[in-house]
C-alpha cells in the first residue's frame, strides 16, 4: 500500500488500511504543535474524524500547518 504526505511517498508493508491518525505519525517524526489541518484527497478531514478515516492505496492527505504573518 501506498499513501502520499504533502507530497511525499509512504510504501507501507501491509495492505491493512490505517487510519488518518496512524498516518500522520508517520509524518511527523518529532512531535509537534497541534494545530494543523487535514485534507484527504483534497476534501478536509475534521480532527475528531482522525481515529475513524481511513486510508486506502493512493490516498493523499495534505497537513496544513498554519503560517504566522506580520
Amino acid at each position: 500500500m501506498n499513501i502520499h504526505i504533502n507530497g511525499k511517498a509512504y510504501p507501507l508493508n501491509h495492505e491493512a488500511q490505517i487510519t488518518v491518525t496512524a498516518a500522520l505519525a508517520l509524518h511527523f517524526i518529532e512531535p509537534q504543535q497541534s494545530t494543523f489541518a487535514v485534507a484527504l484527497n483534497g476534501d478536509f478531514v475534521a480532527k475528531g474524524d482522525y481515529d475513524t478515516t481511513r486510508l486506502k492505496n493512493g490516498d493523499s492527505l495534505d497537513v496544513l500547518l498554519p503560517i504566522q504573518g506580520g
